[in-house]
């Protein structure tokens, strides 16, 4: 015979333990997917011989040459946070791999966009294209409320990991103990 507690779990739903269970699932679930991703980035970087500020620039080229935009080293600068000499640095040496091209601004001779190379978006399709095919396997059959809410998911954890502050004090948080990095 059932006991009280389960037998109102059946009407009721989930206890708090069973929600709490869940949560550090589904973040665990996550960590698990956010270390295989940053393990394939480092594999990445390694083929490609770049680092990861250089992938980084190189991705955010290719992405703003798709949308049909032009940028300069200095959108490229606040984009990755560092220092205009780092963002030259960085230029130099993509330029070097023969990943990027400085190309003259069409109206203002001091200044200049950075421009990925065809051969850098062949490298980058190649390196990565059929990974990212088995990413759109994985999901394209899920209906769109498993997408919504999968979406809705990650929003939330977004907005959770953008709030964070290493200059302010942490709260006490009742999942605190459930929490691991």
């Amino acid at each position: 015979m059932e006991n009280g507690s389960q037998t109102s779990r059946y009407w009721y739903g989930a206890s708090e333990e069973d929600r709490r269970r869940k949560a550090v699932e589904v973040l665990q679930a996550f960590r698990v997917y956010r270390a295989a991703e940053v393990a394939m980035r480092r594999r990445t970087r390694e083929s490609m011989s770049m680092g990861e500020n250089e992938l980084l620039v190189l991705r955010y080229l290719l992405r703003a040459s798709g949308q049909g935009r032009q940028v300069s080293p200095s959108e490229l600068t606040r984009y990755l946070g560092v220092s205009t000499a780092s963002t030259t640095a960085i230029i130099d040496r993509l330029e070097k791999s023969g990943h990027v091209t400085r190309v003259p601004h069409p109206s203002d001779r001091r200044s200049i966009y950075i421009v990925a190379t065809a051969a850098s978006d062949a490298e980058v399709r190649a390196t990565l294209g059929s990974m990212h095919s088995r990413m759109m396997a994985a999901v394209i059959d899920m209906t769109p409320e498993e997408c919504e809410t999968v979406i809705a998911c990650l929003g939330r954890l977004q907005d959770a990991v953008d709030q964070v502050d290493p200059h302010h004090e942490v709260a006490e948080s009742p999942m605190e103990a459930d929490v691991t990095l």
